[in-house]
C-alpha cells in the first residue's frame, strides 16, 4: 500500500549543503521542511531527516546533508511498503529500516525484501533511476551461519537487483555499506529522472567483477556516478572507498597508509570523472563521510587527511567522522562523498 501527504512549496533543482543539526532544524519555517536530508547522529523523530544510527566522533557533533529542490511546486511524503520517502516528481529521497529480532528473517532475505520495496517506490513514483545507495547493517563482518553477513546481505541485494530488471552490473548506482553497532538494517536512497553516468576506478577491479573469492554474489554498485542536478551543475556521487588496489587490500593493520591509499583512490576516481564532464571537480572541495571502524584511529586519519589537503580545504573542515566496521575486516578506515560543480556531460 501507498500513503501519500502532499505539502505545498514554492521552490529549481536539486541542491545539497552540509549544515549542523541546529543549522538544519532552523529550515523548517511555517510548518513547511525541507525535501529532505541525510542526517549523521541526528534524532529518529525528525521525519523529514533518516539518520545513520552511528557514533559520531567529529567534535562539530550532530550533522546533515540538507537536499532541497527549487522550482517544484508540491512536495509529497509518504510509504510504499517498508519504504518511506518524500519527492518533487523529480527526485525521491527513501529510507528503509528492517529490525532483524522482530522480523525473524535472514539478512539474505531482509535485504531481497528491502530492495523489492525500494523498487516498487521508484516505480510508483516515477523517479525510476537510483543515484546514490546508504546501506548500513549491525555485525557487518560476523557469521551468519556458514556466510559472512556482507556477504549474505550482498546476496539479496543482487536477487532484488535482477528480478526488477535493474543492472547490477555496469550502470550499478553508487553506494555504501557499513556495519553499525546498534539499530537496524537502513538503507538511504536517493533518486531521479534521469539515469546517472556510472564511473569506475581505473587502479581498482570493479566491484561487480570480483573473483568468487569474495562470496558468492558479488557487491552490487559502480565506484561513482555523475547526476545532472540542474540549474548547469553537476553532482558527484563517490561509493565507499578504502585501501583496495586491484581487488585486494593493501596496507594491514596500519589506518594511515590505509588512508592515505584510500585519497589516492578517490583522487583517480575524480579523475576518472572529470574526463566525463565539462566540469572540474576535486579531492579538496569533497563533502566526505569518514567511517572509522577503532575510534581510537580517528585523530590518526584526520591527521592524515589535513596533511595531504591542508586544515583549511573544505573536505577536511566539513569532514563527518563516524564509528563504524568496513565491509571487510581488514579495513579500517572508509571515506564516501559527494561534491557538485558547475559544467554538463561530455556528449
Amino acid at each position: 500500500m501507498t500513503v501519500r501527504v502532499q505539502d505545498d512549496i514554492s521552490s529549481s533543482h536539486l541542491r545539497v549543503e552540509r549544515l549542523s543539526l541546529a543549522d538544519s532544524l532552523s529550515l523548517v519555517m511555517d510548518g513547511k521542511a525541507p525535501f529532505a536530508a541525510l542526517g549523521y547522529g541526528t534524532p529518529h523523530s525528525v521525519a523529514w531527516m533518516p539518520t545513520v544510527n552511528a557514533r559520531v566522533l567529529s567534535s562539530h557533533g550532530a550533522m546533515a546533508d540538507v537536499w532541497d529542490v527549487t522550482g517544484a511546486q508540491h512536495i509529497e511524503s509518504g510509504t510504499t511498503g517498508i519504504a518511506r520517502w518524500r519527492t518533487d516528481g523529480h527526485w525521491l529521497l527513501g529510507a528503509i529500516d528492517l529490525d532483524e529480532a522482530a522480523e525473524k528473517q535472514g539478512l539474505a532475505e531482509l535485504a531481497h525484501r528491502a530492495y523489492r520495496d525500494l523498487f516498487k517506490t521508484l516505480e510508483q513514483a516515477g523517479t525510476p533511476h537510483l543515484q546514490r545507495i546508504w546501506n548500513y547493517l549491525p555485525q557487518i563482518n560476523a557469521d551468519g551461519g556458514g556466510l559472512e553477513r556482507y556477504r549474505q546481505f550482498n546476496l539479496g541485494r543482487q536477487e532484488a537487483f535482477f528480478e526488477a530488471g535493474r543492472a547490477a552490473f555496469e550502470g550499478a548506482p553508487a553506494a555504501c555499506a557499513l556495519g553499525i553497532h546498534q539499530g537496524t538494517l537502513s538503507i538511504r536512497f536517493l533518486a531521479g529522472q534521469a539515469a546517472p553516468l556510472p564511473v569506475e576506478n581505473p587502479r581498482q577491479v570493479s566491484a561487480y567483477r570480483y573473483p568468487e573469492t569474495y562470496g558468492p554474489r558479488s557487491p552490487t554498485f559502480s565506484r561513482a556516478a555523475l547526476s545532472d542536478i540542474g540549474d548547469g551543475n553537476i553532482a558527484l556521487f563517490i561509493s565507499g572507498t578504502a585501501s583496495i588496489v586491484g581487488h585486494e587490500t593493501q596496507h594491514h593493520g596500519d589506518v594511515q597508509e590505509q588512508a592515505r591509499e584510500t585519497l589516492r583512490n578517490l583522487a583517480a576516481v575524480i579523475a576518472a570523472a572529470n574526463e566525463r564532464v565539462t566540469a572540474t571537480f576535486s579531492l579538496a572541495e569533497l563533502d566526505c563521510v569518514v567511517y572509522v571502524r577503532h575510534p581510537s584511529d580517528t585523530d590518526a586519519v584526520r591527521d592524515v587527511i589535513e596533511s595531504a589537503l591542508g586544515a583549511d580545504a573544505p573536505m577536511a573542515r566539513h569532514a563527518v567522522y563516524l564509528e563504524a566496521d568496513i565491509c571487510r575486516s581488514d579495513l579500517l578506515v572508509e571515506i564516501e562523498a559527494h561534491t557538485v560543480a558547475a559544467g554538463g556531460l561530455r556528449v
